[in-house]
């Protein structure tokens, strides 16, 4: 099996993510892990079995330019003492996922998000998941967000349940393949 795992990060929490997701699916097949502004990203796409693609939550769903823009300010505030990833701006989930062309038959997704109630904080994963079920992907499993404090970084313990669902991916794959 052919995976690809496939994320778009802002200040390094949603590609540590992707990262223990490849971990946790790496016993069910080959993994790719890309950013969407990575050219490997679209080649492991169009040869993937599966896709996982996920994203930061910007004002309650996927990130626009203009909110890219705006983390790419917040960066240069010194009181947050936050660092962008090298491809941020860049292009964004929502534009990649335009620009595609083909999503594999199975995907899942993901997203990074406040830790705070989702009703406040939206999530990305739904509308990732829509967007990839528009272009003829099946969904294996539930869309899952993983939680960032206040400051971008990861909440404790979210590595290891990102590695756990990844895992729970590769699992619902195998029944998607042999059903």
């Amino acid at each position: 099996m052919s995976i690809a795992v496939v994320f778009e990060s802002m200040f390094g929490s949603t590609r540590e993510i992707a990262l223990a997701i490849a971990e946790g699916l790496a016993p069910y097949g080959v993994v790719v892990t890309a950013n969407v502004n990575d050219p490997r990203a679209m080649e492991a796409v169009h040869s993937a079995n599966l896709l996982v693609l996920g994203g930061p939550t910007h004002v309650h769903g996927m990130s626009r330019p203009s909110s890219r823009e705006e983390a790419l300010a917040w960066s240069q505030d010194p009181k947050k003492d936050l660092a962008l990833e090298l491809s941020t701006p860049g292009t964004g989930v929502r534009e990649w996922l335009k620009d595609i062309g083909h999503v594999p038959h199975l995907s899942a997704a993901f997203d990074t998000r406040a830790d705070m109630a989702r009703l406040l904080s939206g999530a990305a994963s739904g509308q990732i998941q829509h967007a990839m079920a528009n272009q003829g992907s099946r969904q294996v499993i539930s869309p899952e967000s993983f939680l960032v404090t206040k400051e971008s970084k990861l909440a404790e313990g979210e590595q290891a349940r990102a590695r756990n669902w990844g895992t729970s991916v590769g699992r619902a794959m195998e029944q998607f393949i042999h059903h």
